[in-house]
């Protein structure tokens, strides 16, 4: 009897073990037991607290002075004795930046400092300095300032053309005034355009909530890297706006486009853009339903332009870029806009069911300021 109830045991308490090993794997997170690999990703507070102090509060201030008041002419009120003081008074605004590099270069949004007066930059460790503008991109919505203090902590670049739809992202600002907060979402899409009158839309769209005091902070990566600077969040019905919203739909510039144009307003002043001097609308290379099997139709040529030089005319239908094949045009037209004035490129036009071969030197098109 002995023998017998070894006999049947244990092959149970095998059996036992292994369901338990195989319910582990199945059910359990990667890392088995709550203190094992599994908690490294039920935190994101590594990321904060490598980003974080990158992050930066911005206040700006602008005088403003009231408009004319034509009743003024009126003589019974002219009969009173004039006011002592102009009707002034100060406009306050804020908003985040990030701080890009030791020598106290910070990437914010262009709507947030336009014609401030005065501009100052709070850090997370309480520091705090007056800022001066370097450049802004309208075209970007993108502004660098410059602050002069030690011992800065700029944020480390991302790869937004490695992030895929879903991946989680963090937004790290100053929302109404509250100081750094944190919001969680993941990447909604990525390229959105067609959102404001701007030439130069690539937006990755993201949930993570974007208060107003948001634009000009951080998106970052689970890693703490950065992937874009939040700019605008949209509201069903209406444009792009920086205004609060509950539609969920936030969207940053692509941290590749902002380093182009905080490098170029750094060194230049102005952002220099490569330019063909061609206005062009997307056309369907075929019938199918694949929105990025286009090819460019040229309708306008500026008289002059780099375009015009080449050859190439109004009806032309541009197929390759570099004897690249054109599959978004919008992303094409981006493309040339970094190429630098006197880069030369081939263009492969469609003209009269004709394939042809020319070249075009590239020229100049600033659309930057300098304040």
């Amino acid at each position: 009897m002995k023998n017998l109830f070894k006999f049947i045991t244990w092959p149970t308490i095998a059996g036992l073990l292994a369901a338990v090993i195989i319910l582990d794997r199945l059910i359990l997170p990667q890392g088995g037991l709550p203190g094992g690999e599994a908690t490294a990703t039920s935190t994101y507070a590594p990321a904060v607290r490598i980003a974080s102090p990158s992050v930066v509060n911005i206040y700006t201030a602008k005088l403003v002075t009231a408009n004319y008041n034509p009743l003024l002419n009126d003589r019974m009120i002219r009969s009173f004795p004039p006011a002592k003081k102009q009707n002034q008074r100060v406009e306050r605004s804020l908003g985040s930046g990030v701080i890009m590099s030791e020598n106290g270069y910070v990437l914010t949004n262009n709507h947030l400092i336009a014609d401030a007066d005065a501009i100052q930059v709070l850090l997370q460790d309480g520091r705090s300095s007056r800022a001066a503008v370097i450049g802004s991109d309208t075209a970007t919505d993108l502004a660098v300032l410059k602050i002069q203090l030690d011992d800065l902590h700029p944020m480390t670049p991302g790869n937004p053309n490695a992030a895929r739809v879903g991946d989680i992202v963090l937004a790290i600002g100053n929302p109404l005034g509250f100081g750094h907060t944190v919001t969680q979402g993941i990447i909604s899409a990525l390229g959105r355009y067609g959102l404001q009158s701007n030439t130069y839309e690539n937006y990755i769209q993201t949930d993570a909530t974007i208060h107003q005091g948001n634009s000009g902070g951080a998106l970052i990566d689970t890693q703490g890297r950065l992937l874009g600077i939040n700019t605008l969040t949209f509201t069903p019905g209406t444009t792009a706006t920086n205004a609060p919203s509950a539609s969920g739909i936030s969207l940053a510039v692509p941290m590749d486009i902002a380093l182009f144009v905080m490098q170029d307003l750094i060194d230049y002043g102005e952002v220099i853009r490569g330019w063909l001097g061609v206005r062009v609308k997307p056309v369907r290379k075929s019938a199918t339903d694949n929105y990025q099997d286009q090819a460019l139709l040229v309708d306008l040529i500026t008289p002059g332009s780099p375009a015009q030089k080449a050859g190439i005319e109004v009806g032309d239908i541009i197929t390759h870029i570099n004897d690249e094949e054109v599959r978004d045009g919008r992303l094409t037209m981006h493309q040339i806009a970094l190429l630098r004035p006197g880069d030369s490129i081939g263009v492969t036009v469609l003209r009269n069911q004709q394939s042809i071969n020319l070249h075009a030197v590239v020229g100049t098109q600033a659309q930057s300021r300098v304040d």
